[in-house]
């Protein structure tokens, strides 16, 4: 009756351990350094592309971060979705890694851009309205380059592809979804303000430069986007599915309320989120430790390694729903 039990137990050990190992056995992401090329639409935009790859997951260093992932990895799969990323004001590329991760591992191309005068290593244009007209068309010419001189361009299945944005990145992703920027709203707003921003707006300096939408793109997550610009009226053409998410306490000019509104005026219901306890930048991926004060300090009892592992897995998930084969 022992070894009968004990046999049983190991038959059960055995099993137990086969449907884990799967789930323990990541692959890892292949990270491959990108520019798209100046031209007349524009500078060269630098950034990263990250992809399935079935070699053992290992370390790189990139642009002064070690991240997980095995550099210039041959692209495993075909016919892969695409999903391009857009920061925040003063960002980077890799402020979203762990969301590009994610997704390689899970079989997408995730690809991510330092816009032009509005990232960390140059400011020049952070605070001049051509930073929020231009940001659109850096996103266009991204994705003309992932299904034309990439690498990655006969792996990609042009009919899914999918956003993600966050801060200014959300604002782009709205803009590119549909959404046109209220200039009469922003004109009032400028009233008091002498700043150059508020000089443009007042001086009509928006007039002529016409803002990219983007209809390749099948689905969008937008997290705490700067929405200041935008009415009710602003989104009667986006009819594209949306994750909104939106942080409970707001920060850099982006506020909790600003972020509802956006989900009252969509005319397709958003899934829609809101983080208990956090602020603006926890939809940053977790800190290193020495990374920027004013970027990682989070109110007190609010994990934001926990929440990424949740908010990762919810982005994963909208994606794969939405672009879907």
């Amino acid at each position: 009756m022992t070894r009968h039990l004990n046999s049983l137990l190991a038959s059960l050990f055995l099993i137990t351990l086969a449907l884990f190992l799967p789930a323990l056995h990541a692959q890892a992401a292949g990270v491959r350094l990108i520019e798209v090329p100046a031209d007349s639409d524009g500078p060269a935009l630098k950034g990263a592309m990250w992809s399935p790859c079935s070699e053992a997951p290992g370390t790189i260093d990139l642009s002064n971060r070690t991240l997980p992932g095995v550099k210039d990895c041959p692209i495993s799969g075909e016919r892969l979705p695409l999903v391009v990323i857009s920061h925040g004001r003063g960002g980077d590329f890799i402020g979203h890694h762990d969301i590009a991760e994610t997704l390689a591992d899970a079989g997408f191309v995730a690809v991510a851009i330092n816009h032009p005068g509005d990232t960390s290593s140059d400011m020049s244009r952070s605070e001049d309205l051509s930073a929020f007209m231009e940001r659109p068309n850096d996103i266009k010419r991204l994705i003309d380059f992932m299904l034309g001189a990439s690498p990655a361009a006969s792996k990609i299945d042009r009919d899914r592809i999918g956003f993600f944005g966050f801060s200014r990145g959300g604002y782009t992703g709205l803009v590119l979804a549909g959404a046109n920027p209220d200039w009469a709203k922003a004109t009032a707003l400028c009233q008091q303000s002498s700043s150059h921003i508020c000089r443009q707006v007042r001086g009509k300096a928006y007039l002529g430069q016409p803002l990219v939408h983007e209809p390749r793109l099948k689905a969008a997550v937008i997290a705490d986007p700067l929405a200041l610009l935008f009415t009710a009226d602003s989104f009667a053409e986006v009819t594209m599915p949306i994750q909104l998410w939106g942080s409970e306490r707001g920060g850099d000019g982006v506020t909790p309320e600003d972020v509802a509104a956006v989900n009252r005026g969509l005319p397709e219901k958003p899934e829609y989120h809101v983080v208990s306890n956090s602020g603006h930048f926890a939809f940053l991926s977790p800190c290193r430790p020495g990374g920027r004060p004013e970027l990682c300090r989070d109110a007190p009892g609010f994990d934001r390694a926990a929440f990424h592992q949740q908010f990762d897995r919810d982005v994963l998930a909208f994606f794969r729903a939405r672009l879907e084969n």
